[in-house]
């Protein structure tokens, strides 16, 4: 393997993993993205001299483009997203266009271009919710909740069709929550600490009792490329991080690593349709490619402040951003 396609690069986790890489390997990096709302080039900025990374603007449902971006490729890791929940309640078609049209064109180029691997990223929220006993597994049905989620849910079934139909080489990654570095503001971990870090209230839907699985960005990207280097084709594989809190807890956390009192917490309309619990059974990729998350969420909540303190000049421009758009998107 010589040189990878990366969609969606300049994002959260697609930006973290290009620089996971290529520390580790000799590999050329391709990087694919729109820079929508969220993909920001200042993600990858301190990759502009490196001479392994190329980076092409385009949309992923756009035929031509995608053809130049797969060109001399062997292997493609597919993040490319509309990915907010929030979003896709107020507009769900967005999320169509790009997750599931984007997708078939990347799936239809890939084959065409013979490519010897298709990583694509999708979320355990595919699964819909969980009461308060049990895990999801890969072979738990599908039930999303939100447009967001059926449009990945969607696209998960179009990936396994092309394999079961076309004999593609395809591998399905679904990680729980992430946090850490270079996420997007409006996501709950960073918004409640860039709002502590202001002196400013954080919202927290509901009585903050729905329950999520946080994993490091980090020990996410290392899940992922022992997949694209050692996964079984046609297999599926959940990547969590063993760490359940409620987010009433986590709002908890903050407020008392960073010195506040609870009064910073603001209680605000609950999501519709907001699914309780995601918890995901990780039995598989651990007994096969030998991966479990390495840090604790405890540590990681720490590296995640300590970077955000950091680097104030990467985050501050995009809440004034979504201040001006006058969004409350809280996930």
């Amino acid at each position: 393997m010589k040189r990878i396609l990366v969609t969606g690069g300049c994002g959260f986790i697609g930006s973290n993993f290009i620089r996971y890489i290529l520390g580790k390997y000799s590999y050329e990096m391709v990087n694919l993205d729109a820079l929508t709302y969220a993909g920001n080039p200042n993600n990858l900025k301190d990759l502009t001299s490196n001479n392994r990374y190329h980076f092409i603007h385009g949309r992923i449902e756009d035929v031509d483009t995608v053809k130049q971006a797969m060109k001399g490729v062997d292997a493609v890791v597919h993040f490319a997203a509309e990915s907010h929940v929030d979003r896709s309640i107020l507009n769900a078609q967005p999320f169509i266009i790009t997750n599931v049209l984007g997708t078939q064109t990347l799936l239809d180029v890939a084959r065409e271009s013979k490519i010897e691997r298709f990583i694509h990223i999708s979320t355990d929220e595919v699964y819909g919710q969980l009461g308060v006993d049990g895990k999801f597994k890969e072979d738990t049905p599908l039930r999303p909740n939100s447009p967001y989620s059926a449009s990945k849910a969607s696209t998960d079934l179009l990936v396994m069709a092309y394999y079961h139909t076309y004999g593609m080489p395809v591998i399905i990654a679904r990680p729980s929550n992430n946090y850490g570095p270079y996420q997007y503001p409006e996501k709950f971990i960073p918004l409640m600490i860039t709002n502590l870090f202001e002196d400013r209230p954080i919202p927290v839907y509901g009585r903050g009792k729905n329950i999520r699985d946080w994993l490091y960005v980090e020990d996410c990207c290392q899940a992922i490329n022992l997949i694209l280097h050692k996964g079984r084709i046609g297999e599926i594989y959940n990547i969590g991080g063993q760490s359940e809190y409620r987010n009433i807890d986590i709002a908890k956390k903050l407020i008392n690593v960073l010195n506040k009192d609870e009064t910073y917490i603001k209680f605000v309309s609950d999501r519709p349709g907001h699914d309780f619990r995601y918890a995901l059974d990780i039995s598989k990729i651990k007994e096969e490619l030998k991966w479990q998350p390495s840090l604790s969420f405890e540590d990681g909540l720490r590296e995640t402040i300590t970077w955000f303190k950091e680097n104030r000049w990467w985050w501050e421009p995009l809440k004034r951003k979504l201040e001006k758009e006058s969004k409350g998107f809280w996930s």
